[in-house]
């Protein structure tokens, strides 16, 4: 039996130039941070995760020193506990499935389930630009293949915003599917505005219905269950929301109560591979579609693509993807190999071990930082 002899954790930062403007930050960012974590086991084999910055892990590595990498339910289980008391440390478990995944020689696509290794992208803007410049976008993102579009809100005005999805669908016709983030859901430390309420929730739902859009996200706050419950009654366009949930209750409420047709927890933020996988059966039982947000770095984005594409069936996963500002080479800077699409907008995952994924050790040293954040 293998054991877990070290945990290895450390931060980089990439320049960016030209910084990226975030649809949900009114401050460019100039650097874009990665947390790597690496689990050592004692056959010399290494597991790689990534996510949150995992400040203050250090005080709990004695939980998995010496245990053994397979018992993925029992390391769930302490990773658990320790989100109730010290943040979101979900990177950990996504570097024990790739350790056991090398143990075992399999994919994880394989090990959740292996329903699939190929799952299709949709393209996630992340940029608020001028009309003219998002048709420009929408029409280059039809032209690559993807089948949909992710458009963000959150201009001074939501007439400006409403003005960019009308022009795009004119400009596409139907040969592209459009989703909306309203980014309700959450907020910025910065920001105090209050989210929307049902009723203006709503009239912008309306509005997205005479445009086609395929589903509108996060149009409420993330505990306004009986908002959400009440939109979809009143609304024909799929609700979707849950990438900053944390907890199994609260998805099981979502679900008891009918909040969502799409659900989009993260696996690097939300419950790991070891959770969400159980969870996208349950939502896939539901009648519901599981598909995760994955605005990341691309071990995330790998992370969540072998969780999905081996346990449940779902039209589209989010691929971040705004280039010239948020291109594969910045999202992906950690790998020594970019995530692409094919010329449909799928990926295909490969049957290496673990996430089947290399670390770019020449840039990670070059850029390593004494911390993880956008600053």
């Amino acid at each position: 039996m293998s054991t877990i002899t070290r945990i290895e954790i450390t931060h980089h930062q990439l320049p960016l130039d030209p910084p990226f403007p975030a649809s949900w930050d009114p401050q460019p960012r100039t650097k874009f941070p990665a947390t790597i974590v690496r689990v050592h086991d004692s056959g010399g084999r290494v597991g790689i995760g990534s996510g949150d910055a995992m400040y203050g892990f250090a005080d709990y590595q004695r939980y998995f020193l010496g245990e053994d990498p397979l018992d993925l339910d029992r390391h769930a289980a302490v990773l658990s506990n320790i989100e109730f008391h010290a943040g979101r440390p979900w990177p950990m478990d996504i570097a024990l499935w790739d350790l056991v995944g090398k143990i075992r020689d399999e994919p994880i696509w394989k090990m959740v389930g292996g329903r699939s290794n190929r799952i299709q992208a949709y393209a996630s803007s992340g940029v608020h630009r001028p009309v003219a410049e998002m048709v420009d976008v929408a029409l280059r993102i039809k032209a690559l293949g993807f089948p949909a579009l992710k458009v963000r809100f959150g201009r001074p005005e939501l007439d400006d915003d409403l003005a960019v999805i009308s022009a795009v669908r004119d400009a596409v016709g139907d040969d592209l599917e459009l989703m909306v983030d309203c980014n309700q859901g959450w907020r910025m430390p910065w920001d105090t505005q209050r989210p929307w309420d049902v009723d203006k929730a709503t009239s912008v739902a309306q509005r997205l219905e005479a445009e086609r859009v395929y589903w509108m996200e996060e149009p409420l706050h993330r505990g306004d269950y009986a908002g959400m419950a009440e939109l979809r009654t009143r609304v024909s366009i799929s609700i979707a929301g849950g990438e900053m949930t944390r907890e199994p209750y609260e998805f099981r409420e979502l679900l008891a109560r009918n909040c969502f047709d799409v659900f989009q927890p993260d696996a690097v933020c939300t419950m790991g591979i070891s959770g969400l996988r159980h969870l996208a059966v349950e939502v896939e039982r539901a009648g519901k579609i599981f598909t995760p947000h994955t605005w990341g770095n691309g071990i995330g984005v790998m992370a969540n693509l072998h969780l999905t594409a081996g346990t449940v069936a779902t039209p589209f996963i989010e691929f971040p993807f705004d280039p010239p500002e948020w291109s594969t080479a910045r999202r992906d800077y950690v790998l020594s190999d970019t995530i692409e699409a094919d010329e449909d907008g799928w990926i295909t995952l490969s049957d290496r071990p673990g996430l089947g994924i290399e670390l770019d050790e020449t840039t990670l040293a070059r850029t390593l930082s004494g911390h993880a954040s956008f600053a």
